[in-house]
């Protein structure tokens, strides 16, 4: 009778240590699932966000460049116009323009200062595009242009509100004035144009922000 309850005992633990070992097993491969699934899902995540990521920035290099459309018309008075669509957009990145000095566009959010400011070095033409299009007329000059016109042009705009002056030794011509949307070449500073061209683009109707800051900007 001891005899058979023993054994009954002993199979009884028995099948309760092999039900155990059973649940554990299971139990381990649940993990297992488990971390393969989680592995899955991150993965998955981060694939997605690295794609969405480059999305939008492909998006957004797109329409720092192909926001600007049109082309060039030159008026019989040498003012060449821009005739299509001149993006606004401000961008926190260089932007390529189609014209150089570049007559609008995409731009920096943050401008130059064009209180009759001139400047010595070359500008960021995204910080110089935002002068345009608070009314500022820029005067741009290569190392070709003379001392004497320098000099001159450069005394006429610190006394002239909404314009500002910097070298750019990427233009085609000795001395060029540009404003929002239109641009021309000057002879120097005695040419006639000169005065012409401020009195027509200096907060001209061509101004996108008619009256916005031309302080408060950058200096350098």
């Amino acid at each position: 009778m001891g005899s058979a309850k023993n054994q009954s005992n002993a199979s009884r633990k028995a099948r309760i240590e092999e039900m155990r070992r059973a649940e554990q097993a299971r139990e381990r491969r649940n993990r297992i699932l488990t971390i393969g699934a989680s592995v899955v899902i991150v993965a998955g995540l981060v694939v997605g966000g690295v794609v969405l990521v480059r999305s939008q920035s492909d998006k957004s290099d797109a329409a720092a460049d192909s926001s600007t459309t049109g082309k060039f018309v030159t008026g019989k008075d040498g003012v060449r116009t821009w005739e299509g669509k001149l993006g606004r957009t401000h961008v926190a990145k260089s932007v390529k323009y189609s014209s150089e000095p570049p007559v609008g566009g995409d731009h920096n959010q943050v401008w130059m200062n064009c209180n009759g400011d001139v400047y010595t070095k070359e500008l960021k033409n995204e910080h110089a595009v935002h002068s345009l299009e608070h009314g500022a007329v820029w005067v741009t000059y290569t190392s070709k242009a003379s001392k004497a016109d320098v000099e001159a042009l450069a005394a006429k705009v610190k006394k002239t509100p909404y314009t500002l002056m910097s070298p750019d030794d990427k233009q085609k011509d000795p001395i060029m004035l540009t404003a929002w949307g239109h641009q021309r070449t000057v002879t120097g500073a005695s040419d006639p144009n000169v005065a012409k061209f401020f009195e027509t683009y200096v907060q001209g109707k061509q101004t996108p922000e008619p009256g916005a800051a031309c302080t408060g900007g950058l200096s350098e």
